[in-house]
């Protein structure tokens, strides 16, 4: 498939260096994205430069993602209004692996001669002394050429420190050696990257004109290229990546879990899906098209959402973990029953139930329960319900479940009720609901 082209249609595509399409269609190409490992997971904004890497492979090209375990201990002030906070080795090595894990599940790094290939510039950087650095690097870039980039135009007014300042050389030089030692011609990023990315192909421009004696030499001019994809927004203008509540949707299943992941998809406004579909999945034009065209007939079945969920979670999380979120899903909505309940591991349970009122008792107070009637009002403290008396009124008006099955029999005693996980159960108090969790 023609890799451009592949972009085009999905919206994918910002800004490419001229000579770029020639370069990808003439010949398998190494490309690469770099990755900061400023937190020990990868976010869905990261999750649309990942795919820039997929479609790159899919097409034939070699693709390389590069864990910056040195430039992560400067940081990049691209985006940023304040300079960011330095992290220990031992923080950037762990967060290293945790990447590296999660890239695995996207690139292939077994399928031959455009086989993935992951590399850290820590690796190259450590092996360099500072008055090597000026001269290999820092001779070849002006001041002004360096101020001329808008991560560093737009931290002027609030003071950028000369660490932040000399990350774009940092950058540049990471494509300058792979492209000396792993034969890369292309960076690729988010668009914000752009002006870190043309450092590189400044600084490949310029010390081969150096070593061959000719600035002007076009076969040199354009050996190195780039290309950026659109960050991410959605129709409300904000930065994908965040929910409402500006939390952040992680693709590690410790920070995010598969069922809010699920449910962040499933959330999505019918005017950003299109948009999602494109750049998220790797739904063909035409299966996209079908898509739209079910959803355009019965919007409210939520039809598009529902296939960008299943694509996105499935593929981060795997297929077993995507069942669980669906049916946590119907949990939610009231469509659950007791089995669904139990089907739930404790994870995605406490996820779906996350903010539900919670009564702790103990061990001790579970054995000496006599019935379901102490148990949602003396035993948990009239937490649940604050009398026998007000108990038992929602008792006779069939208002009272416990895991999905409804309750009437007040004497009923609780060591017939099934404790979900071995420690919980969940009171359904009409339309609302409260956790009893049992504790040693």
């Amino acid at each position: 498939m023609n890799f451009i082209e592949e972009l085009r249609w999905r919206g994918m595509l910002q800004d490419a260096m001229p000579g770029t399409e020639e370069q990808l269609n003439k010949e398998m190409t190494a490309g690469y994205i770099g990755f900061d490992p400023t937190a020990k997971s990868l976010h869905i904004g990261n999750l649309a430069t990942i795919m820039l890497l997929k479609h790159f492979q899919l097409a034939g090209h070699k693709p390389y993602a590069l864990v910056g375990g040195a430039t992560g201990m400067v940081g990049d002030p691209s985006g940023k209004s304040a300079e960011r906070q330095f992290l220990s080795e031992e923080v950037l090595k762990a967060n290293q692996d945790g990447i590296r894990n999660q890239l695995v599940k996207f690139l292939d790094f077994d399928c031959g001669a455009n086989s993935a290939e992951m590399v850290n510039n820590y690796d190259w950087f450590k092996e360099i002394g500072f008055l090597e650095f000026l001269r290999e690097v820092g001779k070849y870039l002006t001041v002004n050429y360096m101020m001329s980039k808008d991560s560093v135009k737009n931290r002027l007014t609030t003071g950028i420190s000369f660490t932040e300042f000399s990350y774009q050389l940092l950058q540049g030089y990471d494509f300058y050696w792979l492209y000396k030692n792993k034969n890369v011609r292309l960076q690729m990023g988010g668009s914000d990257q752009w002006g870190n990315i043309t450092t590189g192909t400044e600084l490949i421009r310029r010390k081969e004109a150096a070593i061959v004696g000719d600035v002007e030499d076009e076969n040199v001019t354009h050996k190195a290229f780039a290309l950026t994809t659109p960050l991410m927004t959605k129709a409300d203008g904000q930065k994908m990546g965040k929910t409402a509540g500006g939390e952040t949707i992680w693709l590690d299943a410790n920070l995010t879990s598969p069922y809010q992941f699920y449910q962040f998809w499933l959330g999505q406004d019918d005017r950003d899906v299109p948009k999602l579909l494109r750049v998220f999945t790797l739904f063909s034009k035409e299966e996209i098209e079908s898509i739209e065209a079910q959803h355009a007939e019965a919007p409210h079945l939520r039809i598009a959402q529902k296939a960008l969920a299943k694509d996105v979670t499935s593929r981060v999380h795997g297929e077993e973990q995507y069942e669980l979120a669906v049916k946590a899903s119907e949990v939610l909505f009231g469509k659950g029953t007791l089995e669904t309940l139990q089907s739930l591991d404790e994870a995605t349970f406490t996820s779906v139930f996350d903010g539900v009122p919670t009564t702790e008792i103990s061990q001790e107070a579970w054995a000496g329960c006599a019935s379901v009637l102490d148990l949602i009002s003396v035993t948990t403290n009239n937490e649940v319900y604050a009398s026998k008396g007000e108990a038992r009124r929602a008792m006779q008006g069939n208002a009272v479940s416990i895991n999905k099955v409804k309750i009437t029999d007040e004497k009923l005693p609780v060591a017939e009720l099934q404790l979900l996980q071995g420690k919980y159960l969940l009171v359904g108090k009409g339309k609302k609901n409260h956790i009893v969790k049992i504790v040693e």
